[in-house]
């Protein structure tokens, strides 16, 4: 995004360390009467409306020309040109016929997905107070500039950035801009320049969430000069990467351009030199060109995807991209977002450590039963701005506080009855540079009991006696160096420790932070997802590795990791200021090898997280990233597949995302991948069919030509196969179950090509044999039947087409039995051979469709050669299945 002074007034300055006298002459108001309503007006007209770039969304043109850049359409369209203009013109709108099924079927399935997943850049119609004029109004945020003074309270939607001129006990809720899970406490003074976004307390930015307090802020930046502009600026920047099958499929479509023009020009050039006629040449070529195309590849191959997004939206997972499904069947990473995506997001209270190497269970002793633990729970109630719901579970304010509150419930506290006994008079708020919070509260005869929390260290420091078994005992040296010990030694399990501690004062004056006595430490952490820790081990087995990519604290990322079972070998965090330029890094480096192999990334901003997938990407991976804050959003697009949250995840996640999650479970991504390997096998499986049939279509007119003979199968008569008895097979085979361990295999190699050379092998000993069949057929029809012509090339057709039916159950895996696999199992396989049997049926006796197609009747004499001929290709295909042992031809 280029900034300049025109449309951010601190586009090169550093807002968060000038002091607030400054930055209001800067902006040329006061802070007591805010912008007047001149002011307002220049500035609107200045720095224009506080919104973000509209995203633009996918037309009905753009969606239907999709549909038309592969480059198998782009050759079935020349070869209907080409019938065109030789006269051909039942040929032509054959193909033209395929063309609009095809574009029809992907047109509808990916505009029903797309319309379904879109969302605009925009907050909506949220509402901002300001001070304008000397009076307090409610304007819409798009209507704020810079300069304006804001009014903020808890649960306000910041809709710009702010520089905090005064606050009372303000927090915020950055995790979606920033990573960090926690609320983060806000204050006024100046800060050091270099302070990274996540520690810019004096700032409020766009996107965000006040969590507690209020307080007043001048607006700094609206629109896309705001950190969420910046970064929505990234989304659109990050390049689109195409996916695999695409890749693929354009691969093939060339190879196919390729073989087909040699195949024409040699079979028809050598024709004509051989002085054949000038027209059966060209309409052997257009029988060579049509049998080298699989006219029903779009159409199945789209068909397949689009039940494979049906399959995922029951399972909880919308997909925007028809080919984004078999993406993730070759993905090999798996970048997630920590905060919300393997956690919940919420802390939890998982232990109270009291004076005498006490570990308190809460499930087996209440505050009844133990005064020192009573006393620490009514230090954390009373110390304390949160509140729990009365219907519901959870609480309203800072999670840990929330934490706080129900650890004492569970423990026997009544939290009203608390309140009430011991009303509160005063309250030091929680301060980042003594990182502790005092309250006073009133007891009897005058006294007040003085709570305290915070961080272990700054706590211990100023207690001078411990809280034991009801006594108080003087802290000696060697105590603290146990509860010092106590304290790193659950800090390194990535623990979000605090220290609880007690006086009793007769003022409300004076120091809170001295001489205080130390009731015990309580550990909180923010839980992982239940469902996340076996939906990783399934990532592991089917060789997916699990990368944490966060902008928490390192010990905090390294702790979650460990509890969801994260690579283990390689669970060390890297801090974000420890990560080199990757963009400028040699890929074979030991920095390079040590940043590839490490699962945890800690303190990690948006540009890196676009690194980080870049680097994984030219190492060879296929990468998917997770998340739900708009701080992931430039990754998830940067990724073969992002996948965003759908219950908490920002309208900008979902949006630059390619999979939705519904119910945000990290488990669906894993069925998801399930399911990409499952489509494609199924693709694999029906392209090799596919191809097997047309290469022997190409041989059986190859052949005939080069040995002078009549052409066993006409142009139309091969188009009516590849249509009709190729396509239902086809697409059985394209919708089939998952093969048994499918998920213990390692993910799909994305530089393999859909068929490799032992594939093309198989194509074409399975092409050789058909052909054979079928030569086989004319010969018999013309030389012992003595049919003639047209009747003989009757049987040669009806050979081929079922021959073609029949080699379906050579498409079973390796290993598998004859009448218990995958082919024999699947209904739709059994469908449509009685379909497409029908359909030559009809093709034979029905007059209209003989007449077009050229055939006549058979005898019985000329069925028994037919079935007998056809059923060759399958007798030998099942064979070589028994009796093969290495070599596979379906994975």
């Amino acid at each position: 995004m280029d900034r300049s002074a025109d449309t951010n007034p601190f586009y090169d300055k550093q807002p968060w360390a000038l002091d607030i006298s400054t930055i209001l002459q800067e902006l040329e108001v006061n802070s007591e009467d805010g912008l007047s309503t001149k002011q307002v007006e220049q500035r609107q007209k200045k720095y224009g409306a506080n919104q973000l770039r509209q995203h633009k969304k996918r037309s009905l043109a753009e969606i239907l020309i999709a549909q038309l850049k592969s480059i198998i359409i782009l050759l079935l369209a020349a070869a209907a040109l080409f019938a065109f203009w030789l006269g051909e013109y039942v040929d032509g709108w054959a193909i033209m016929i395929v063309i609009i099924i095809n574009t029809g079927i992907g047109f509808f399935t990916e505009l029903r997905a797309v319309r379904s997943m879109e969302a605009l850049f925009k907050l909506g119609k949220v509402a901002t107070r300001v001070r304008r004029a000397g009076k307090i109004l409610e304007v819409d945020a798009e209507d704020l500039v810079p300069g304006d003074v804001v009014i903020i309270e808890g649960g306000d939607i910041i809709t710009a950035d702010l520089r905090i001129m005064e606050q009372s006990k303000l927090q915020a809720d950055e995790s979606a801009l920033t990573g960090e899970s926690l609320p983060v406490s806000k204050q006024a003074d100046a800060i050091a320049k270099d302070t990274v976004l996540a520690e810019r307390s004096s700032m409020l930015y766009k996107g965000t969430a006040v969590t507690r307090g209020a307080g007043e802020a001048v607006v700094i930046s609206t629109g896309l000069d705001t950190e969420l502009g910046a970064i929505s600026s990234l989304v659109e920047e990050a390049d689109q990467e195409q996916t695999p099958l695409e890749e693929r499929l354009d691969k093939l479509g060339y190879r196919l351009i390729a073989v087909t023009l040699l195949i024409v020009l040699f079979v028809v050039g050598s024709g004509i030199w051989a002085g054949k006629e000038l027209y059966l040449m060209i309409e052997t070529g257009i029988a060579l060109a049509v049998a080298a195309i699989p006219e029903g590849l779009p159409i199945v191959a789209t068909i397949a995807l689009a039940k494979g997004i049906r399959l995922m939206a029951k399972k909880n997972a919308l997909v925007n991209r028809l080919s984004s499904v078999e993406t993730l069947g070759a993905t090999g990473i798996i970048c997630t977002d920590k905060t919300g995506t393997l956690t919940e997001n919420k802390m939890t209270a998982t232990g109270i450590y009291l004076s005498g190497d006490r570990d308190v269970n809460l499930s087996e002793q209440t505050a009844t039963d133990n005064s020192d633990l009573r006393l620490a729970l009514e230090v954390g109630v009373l110390c304390n701005n949160a509140s729990l719901h009365h219907q519901k579970k959870g609480g309203t304010g800072d999670p840990l506080e929330v934490a706080l509150l129900e650890a004492a419930k569970k423990g026997g506290i009544a939290l009203d009855e608390l309140s009430s006994q011991y009303r509160e008079v005063r309250e030091e708020s929680f301060d980042a540079d003594v990182k502790m919070m005092a309250t006073w509260n009133q007891l009897n005869d005058g006294e007040y009991r003085v709570s305290v929390k915070g961080a272990p260290g700054a706590v211990l420091d100023v207690c001078s006696s411990v809280m034991m078994d009801g006594n108080v005992k003087p802290l000696q040296k060697q105590d603290r160096q146990q509860w010092e010990e106590l304290n790193l030694k659950l800090g390194q399990e990535g623990l979000r420790m605090l220290a609880l501690a007690v006086k009793t004062v007769n003022t409300t004056e004076g120091n809170p932070y001295e001489e205080l006595t130390l009731v015990g430490l309580i550990a909180l952490n923010d839980p992982p997802r239940s469902d996340v820790k076996p939906a990783i081990l399934r990532c592991q087995q089917a060789g997916i590795r699990v990368v944490m990519i966060t902008g928490d604290q390192k010990a905090t990322a390294e702790s979650i990791a460990e509890a969801v079972g994260i690579d283990p070998k390689n669970r060390e965090a890297i801090h974000g200021r420890e990560l080199p330029d990757i963009a400028g890094l040699d890929l074979d480096s030991e920095e390079a090898n040590r940043i590839y192999h490490t699962s945890v990334f800690s303190r990690v901003s948006p540009n890196q997280k676009l690194d980080l997938i870049e680097l994984f990407q030219k190492k060879g991976q296929i990468v998917a990233m997770t998340g739900d804050g708009v701080n992931d959003a430039p990754a998830l697009k940067k990724a073969d597949i992002g996948i965003a949250m759908g219950q908490r995840g920002t309208q900008v996640a979902q949006e630059a995302s390619d999979m939705v999650l519904t119910d945000d479970a990290f488990s669906t991504i894993v069925s998801a991948i399930e399911q990409g390997r499952v489509i494609f096998n199924n693709i694999r499986r029906f392209i090799y069919y596919l191809m097997s049939c047309n290469v022997s279509e190409v041989m059986v007119v190859a052949m005939a030509t080069i040995v002078g003979t009549t052409l066993p199968i006409l142009p139309l008569q091969i188009l009516f196969l590849n249509l009709v008895t190729d396509v239902f097979p086809a697409l059985a085979l394209g919708v089939g179950e998952a093969e048994e361990g499918i998920m213990q295999k390692p993910p799909n190699n994305p530089d393999q090509s859909i068929l490799g050379g032992s594939e093309w092998m198989g194509i074409a000993g399975y092409a050789l044999i058909i052909t054979v069949s079928v030569l086989g057929s004319l010969f018999i029809g013309m030389e012992y039947l003595m049919l003639s012509a047209d009747k003989a090339v009757t049987l040669s057709f009806l050979t081929l087409a079922f021959a073609q039916l029949w080699h379906v159950f050579n498409m079973r895996s390796s290993g598998s039995k004859f009448w218990n696999n995958t082919i024999t199992k699947n209904s739709y396989v059994w469908g449509a051979l009685l379909l497409c049997t029908g359909l030559l049926f009809m093709a034979v006796y029905v007059p209209v469709f003989s007449d077009v197609l050229k055939v006549t009747p058979p005898t019985a004499t000329g069925w028994i050669v037919v079935f007998g001929m056809s059923g060759v290709p399958l007798l030998v295909g099942q064979l070589w299945k028994t009796f093969e042992t290495d070599f596979q031809i379906c994975q």
